[in-house]
């Protein structure tokens, strides 16, 4: 059963002053505010809330997420500002669902360290500084083909809906375990020749990355935050088998959630 919860505030006027509002709609039905040991985190703010959310849990897998949008898009947030007591009478009730998010684990290999991050969307992979990156994309050690063009982007399903639609890849449904690798600015000449549509894989997937010796310095963007690495000798990323559990409306559809965020004006 759900009772301790925590929130995870975006800092901005609007947002805090939700948390607020929702904080007291909570506690009023039961609900016990506590910061360290949580049955559901509630992210209040946008995507970035949510993202923010479930990475200060180190992307625990025993708790329930969800978000509260108090933005423009939310794509992540389950709720607004009015469906809050839909959403609490939906918690204890029993009557939501629970939808298993896949994360992404990737290993950057460096010639002095080996490096272990995790993300929910993406990894954009590019040369630090921004030339062309050459890049050998192996799946399951296998060689899919030699890249060239401004960098890589491989998503989870549940990120196939951020920067990866916004280069031309495919939407896939969140509920899907899946990898999908998109190219970014790929070149095709005499020289070159790249695969121009993204690769979607079963999320039992891995793929390795493997920069030519002209790429050793990468600059490598998770989620939305970039670091730069030097000497890298290969990336490796796939789904991690622990998944987290995002809680869903009982009625909640990806069909209806990509009409309303991405196409409705």
């Amino acid at each position: 059963m759900i009772r301790n919860i925590k929130f995870f505030v975006n800092n901005n006027e609007a947002s805090i002053r939700l948390a607020k509002l929702v904080e007291e709609y909570f506690v009023k039905k039961g609900f016990v505010v506590d910061n360290d040991n949580f049955d559901l985190g509630i992210a209040i703010g946008g995507d970035g809330s949510f993202i923010r959310m479930v990475r200060g849990t180190n992307f625990d897998s025993n708790p329930y997420y969800v978000g509260i949008n108090s933005g423009t898009l939310g794509f992540l947030q389950e709720a607004n500002e009015h469906e809050v007591n839909r959403l609490i009478n939906s918690i204890m009730s029993g009557e939501y669902k629970t939808e298993n998010i896949g994360i992404e684990k990737t290993e950057i290999i460096s010639r002095d360290r080996v490096d272990t991050i995790y993300s929910i969307n993406e990894i954009i992979i590019r040369d630090k500084e921004l030339k062309t990156a050459k890049l050998d994309v192996h799946v399951d050690d296998e060689l899919l083909e030699r890249f060239a063009g401004d960098g890589l982007l491989i998503s989870s399903s549940i990120g196939s809906t951020g920067h990866n639609l916004s280069y031309g890849g495919s939407v896939v449904y969140s509920t899907l375990d899946t990898l999908q690798i998109t190219p970014i600015a790929p070149i095709n000449s005499k020289a070159y020749t790249n695969l121009v549509t993204s690769v979607i894989l079963p999320g039992t997937s891995k793929v390795c990355i493997i920069p030519s010796e002209f790429n050793k310095d990468m600059l490598i963007t998770l989620d939305g935050e970039h670091e730069t690495y030097e000497n890298v000798q290969e990336i490796s990323t796939e789904i991690r088998k622990e998944k987290i559990k995002c809680l869903r409306f009982k009625d909640s559809n990806f069909s209806r959630r990509v009409n309303e965020k991405l196409l409705s004006k």
